[in-house]
């Protein structure tokens, strides 16, 4: 089961666009809180600082939801071919999403969104149905095919491409300032 939503457009697939201003439209109302899956093909291990980081926003994100942190390895069967490797690591990728699950694909050609507009996004996710948010950050040369048409809507974080620990920083703490958006907190100004 394929859950599109009808708030953010990604080229050529998704029929609408993001909502213009700064404003999020769930901000202080009742969200219902989807369990957040963050699937990062990388390295095996992270660096110390990261992973600290990680905690930390982990830890602060469950007084909201429930975060799952999989690290898949990035070319899991060691192919030489680039081609090869992406889809050996599309193949893990989607493996590990359920069919009700809605799914965040971030890539560099996604959707520039604000803050306010990832608030946004996590309050629509959760009047899809769905039982989980799957946010997917890709290995060294991005995401594969399968996860590219699975994908419910495809985000970028940033103009500049990030490595994928980068990446993951950036995006859950982007995470935490959305749920303090839509639970009208000091955090965000």
């Amino acid at each position: 089961m394929h859950m599109g939503v009808t708030l953010f457009a990604s080229i050529n697939k998704f029929p609408c666009s993001p909502p213009s201003g700064k404003e999020c439209k769930y901000a202080g109302q009742s969200v219902r809180a989807l369990p957040i899956r963050i699937v990062t093909v990388g390295k095996k291990n992270r660096s110390a600082g990261v992973q600290l980081i990680v905690d930390d926003y982990i830890r602060k994100l469950k007084h909201y939801c429930s975060v799952q942190d999989v690290r898949l390895k990035a070319n899991p069967k060691n192919a030489r071919d680039v081609m090869a490797q992406i889809e050996h690591e599309d193949m893990a990728v989607t493996s590990l999403i359920k069919s009700d699950e809605w799914v965040v694909m971030l890539d560099e050609r996604g959707l520039n969104i604000g803050s306010e507009q990832l608030a946004s996004l996590i309050g629509d996710a959760g009047n899809t149905g769905a039982s989980n948010i799957v946010f997917c950050i890709g290995g060294p040369y991005g995401h594969g095919r399968q996860l590219r048409d699975r994908a419910d809507v495809s985000i970028k974080l940033s103009s500049l491409v990030l490595n994928h620990e980068i990446a993951l920083v950036v995006l859950i703490e982007q995470l935490y300032r959305a749920w303090t958006i839509l639970k009208g907190q000091k955090y965000h100004h």
